[in-house]
């Protein structure tokens, strides 16, 4: 794998990541929409801001993030609530955060005047910093919902979102996207939930089960919602005075110059005792029926790591981040995985990214199995990649 990469379809024999390298980094800015049912939207925007922070950091770049939250009033805990309070804390003079609207949920027809009026409120809001081009990344979150209840007037949206900043990313999330937002939009990447397919019964499941993830597709959206995901436990942590430790293990990304690092550089610049990370392979792509002596040696090397950290308990999140293209490509095999999963302490959570062609024992242990489905990708248009987004 190369740092610079594209999403690759269709090719039935590479696993993971198409390079791209020699493009020139993009300069003009995205509108990406992540929606559908499944698990991972806000996730992945998070894991977006993280990048973007880690490389204004690493690369003293001018970086400023809008987290722009709809439908997340007062009155009830959100997942990514911690992971933002961890991002206030350590980057407190780049990141701004807005919440709008009630806890509670409603239909069409039971929203409110208020509703309305926290709905305009936010978007005036987001209208505002779009204009004022102070932040490189905005984050809508749940404005696709708040479209879809009709809260907002989707056209006059749109209208906002086409006349934005060259230079601005603009990220769209919740499910319910409307169809105009979605043909405006550069990146389109849906999250499709998965039931558990094994044959255990809801009451007879192994202890365990639940703190397994697993985010899988063709899609964006599986290694920064992994990110997103460490986040969060890192700022459950803080708020409950605890040290939520986590691990960041990575399959097929050997070499440098990934903004994973940067992001995680970043976390570690300011919770240094709660962030290890390790990568693994060769600075290349693995193609099916090509595999070397090297990326096995590479693969069970990190395995045996993961193995250790999740069964002693230290960590509270374990990423084992393109795990799943590792099994594909039989440089790993199952069976020890699943043991590992079966026997992890109840405490700790396990997040299982990347494609695969061959769906792995170890899907039907998970709690939540969100599928990134790819309709639309600027990269499929021959716009080139930006650091601290795309990669």
């Amino acid at each position: 794998m190369s740092s610079t990469q594209t999403p690759q379809r269709g090719t039935g024999r590479g696993i993971g990541i198409r390079t791209a390298a020699g493009s020139d980094e993009r300069a003009h800015g995205q509108l990406h929409v992540y929606d559908g049912d499944g698990k991972g939207k806000s996730q992945a925007a998070l894991g977006v801001v993280l990048r973007t922070i880690g490389l204004g950091i690493c690369e003293q770049k001018r970086t400023r993030v809008l987290l722009l939250r709809f439908l997340k009033g007062p009155g009830r805990a959100y997942d990514e609530d911690s992971a933002i309070e961890a991002l206030q804390q350590g980057f407190p003079h780049l990141i701004d955060q807005v919440r709008t609207g009630r806890g509670e949920f409603f239909t069409a027809e039971e929203a409110t005047k208020f509703d309305r009026q926290e709905a305009q409120r936010g978007w005036d809001i987001a209208k505002g910093a779009i204009a004022s081009n102070l932040y490189s990344v905005v984050v809508l979150d749940e404005l696709n919902p708040v479209l879809d209840l009709g809260l907002l007037d989707t056209e006059e949206v749109c209208r906002t979102l086409a006349a934005k900043p060259p230079g601005m990313e603009v990220i769209c999330t919740g499910r319910g996207a409307p169809r105009q937002l979605v043909q405006l939009a550069d990146l389109h990447s849906e999250m499709r939930a998965h039931r558990r397919q094994g044959s255990l019964d809801d009451e007879d499941q192994p202890q365990g089960l639940d703190g397994i993830e697993i985010y899988t597709g063709e899609g964006k959206g599986k290694s920064t919602s992994a990110l997103g995901k460490g986040l969060q436990a890192i700022g459950r942590g803080i708020s409950q005075d605890k040290s939520h430790r986590v691990l960041i293990l990575q399959w097929l990304k050997g070499g440098s110059g990934y903004t994973e690092d940067a992001a995680i550089a970043a976390l570690r610049e300011s919770y240094p005792h709660l962030v290890d990370h390790l990568r693994s392979g060769r600075d290349a792509i693995v193609w099916r029926g090509q595999q070397q002596p090297i990326d096995y040696v590479e693969a069970e090397r990190a395995w045996e790591i993961a193995r250790a950290a999740i069964s002693s308990g230290l960590y509270k999140t374990v990423i084992l981040d393109e795990i799943n293209p590792t099994v594909d490509l039989e440089l790993l095999p199952v069976e020890p995985i699943v043991q590992t999963l079966l026997r992890k302490p109840a405490e700790t959570e396990v997040i299982l990214t990347g494609r695969c062609k061959n769906r792995p024992a170890y899907f039907d242990l998970a709690s939540v199995h969100s599928e990134m489905v790819c309709h639309k990708h600027y990269a499929e248009r021959g716009v080139d990649l930006k650091r601290g987004v795309d990669y």
